[in-house]
């Protein structure tokens, strides 16, 4: 491979004649009808991909302005490269490398509030997406309503004009777009359950907050549509490798490479009032039972997913492929799967869910994705809300302990809120969340593992219900002790002992 001073830099020029996923987005950024909230590595590896797939079927003004939350680390580059980016694929069939050219505009969420509002009130533009995590809805884990007592909506309450939060920005750009009427579509591409109605019920009830004229609050309720999606694509972190990937495949330098595996699906209701890309013939699957596909997506993939970085983590293990190649984690997952989530979920028709699994089965040993269990555990208390309660809560309630479950709580605790004492590893410690410094805050007076669950727990940073479920409680602060007194595989066989037991 040549040196990297001889590489040219990703441009205009040095793209000439390299590979592209789909066609081009038209050049004339006031034409882009799509905004992206998030500019982060999944949305370039999914929604984008599929937007510049949809262009190479049906032509259309369909170039997107991209606002990451708060870093400029991918902006930059990418307006240095005039929107231009590669995307390794990484398949058992071998890596390729292809360019992205459908975004047409840039800016951060953090540092310039006020254009992300005049996006939005822009006429031209017809349609938002989301990636911003489960905790950039504001969702109250305690209330299932807006989080009034969060400081970002606190403050954004107290000022509504010049608002800081993601929904705060929604809100406010929805309000000066109503004065055109014109439609426009919401569509969130984040793992949140009925991701598009807790959008419509987070804007409306900050809307309400903060005082919104009647005509402010029927436009969004008449004009503005929310509909829900279901996104699924390994996306691991971008690593200094990528760039150098993409240079010896393509032979430019890339500033924001992104790596994917082939596996994409995205599903969607097809409720867009003013338009969409033709992401259905690019795809995408457009069906009315969104939310059977989303239980799918939560309790196969994301739950287990969240189960095998914990048990990886504690067990020293960098990567998911590593941790799943270990045949108690792989049991213990496959277990959760089939006898503790698969019974309460409401397939989609046609579905083949052997298949399903089968196939992730095969993403989840890709050590060529190298997905790492830091990554994938991080921002738990925004993520196991939506994965842990409802089919935990299913089992109780029919008198079965959902022991995988409690497990897979038991260790996300074991990992970012450590009882005291308790040391669980570097892969552990890497891992980040926003809620953690206040989760160890509520846990410092536990003295023994299962104190210190029963803080947490109770403390609703599930939900409320499940906090109220002493028989749940008491399981997870069991397995707790045991990962701290024996380990990790103890605690797993534990677990799975009890599930059999429990299932049979």
């Amino acid at each position: 491979m040549p040196s990297s001073g001889s590489i040219p830099a990703l441009d205009r020029t040095s793209a000439s004649g390299l590979p592209r996923l789909g066609a081009s987005a038209p050049r004339d950024p006031p034409r882009a009808r799509n905004i992206h909230h998030g500019l982060g590595a999944f949305h370039r590896a999914h929604a984008a991909v599929h937007t510049a797939r949809a262009l190479a079927a049906e032509e259309g003004d369909w170039g997107i302005i991209g606002f990451a939350n708060r870093s400029r680390s991918v902006v930059d580059p990418m307006a240095a490269q005039d929107g231009l980016y590669g995307v390794l694929e990484l398949a058992d069939t071998g890596t390729r490398a292809d360019l992205v050219d459908v975004h047409r505009g840039f800016g951060v969420m953090a540092q310039e509030p006020q254009a992300v509002v005049r996006e939005i009130a822009t006429a031209a533009r017809r349609i938002l997406t989301l990636t911003v995590s489960e905790g950039g809805y504001a969702v109250s884990p305690r209330t299932g309503h807006l989080d009034v007592d969060s400081a970002p909506i606190r403050g954004d309450l107290s000022d509504p004009r010049d608002p800081r939060s993601v929904i705060g920005l929604l809100a406010r750009g929805l309000t000066e777009r109503a004065s055109s009427g014109e439609p426009f579509t919401v569509l969130p591409c984040d793992n949140v359950s009925a991701a598009g109605q807790t959008a419509r019920s987070m804007v409306t009830e900050f809307l309400e907050h903060s005082g919104a004229d009647e005509d402010v609050l029927s436009y969004v309720r008449e004009r503005v549509a929310f509909p829900d999606a279901m996104v699924d694509r390994i996306v691991p972190a971008t690593t200094p490798g990528t760039t150098d990937q993409v240079a010896e495949l393509l032979g430019v330098r890339d500033g924001a490479p992104v790596r994917a595996e082939k596996f994409s699906m995205w599903v969607m209701e097809d409720h867009f009032p003013a338009g969409r890309p033709a992401w259905d013939l690019a795809g995408a699957i457009m069906s009315d039972e969104v939310g059977k596909y989303e239980q799918v997506k939560l309790r196969i993939l994301n739950g287990p997913h969240s189960l095998i970085a914990y048990l990886g983590a504690l067990d020293g293990r960098a990567t998911i492929p590593a941790s799943f190649e270990q045949d108690w984690i792989a049991e213990s997952t496959l277990a959760l799967i089939r006898d503790e989530n698969l019974p309460t979920i409401d397939l989609p028709s046609a579905f083949d869910v052997e298949e399903y699994i089968e196939d992730l089965t095969h993403r989840w040993h890709n050590h060529d994705l190298g997905h790492r269990t830091r990554q994938v555990g991080s921002d738990g208390s925004m993520r196991l809300p939506q994965r842990i309660p409802t089919p935990a809560l299913f089992h109780l309630e029919q008198g079965r302990m959902p022991a995988l479950l409690a497990l897979t709580v038991a260790a996300w605790f074991a990992c970012v809120v450590p009882p005291r004492g308790f040391e669980p590893g570097e892969q552990a410690r890497a891992m980040s969340d926003p809620d953690q410094s206040r989760l160890a805050g509520i846990a410092a007076r536990a003295t023994t593992p299962a104190e210190h669950a029963r803080a947490l727990l109770e403390s609703g940073c599930l939900s409320e219900p499940l906090a109220e479920r002493e028989d749940f409680v008491v399981a997870v602060g069991e397995l707790l002790t045991t990962i701290v007194t024996s380990g990790p595989r103890a605690a797993a066989a534990d677990a799975l002992a009890v599930s059999v037991k429990e299932n049979r």
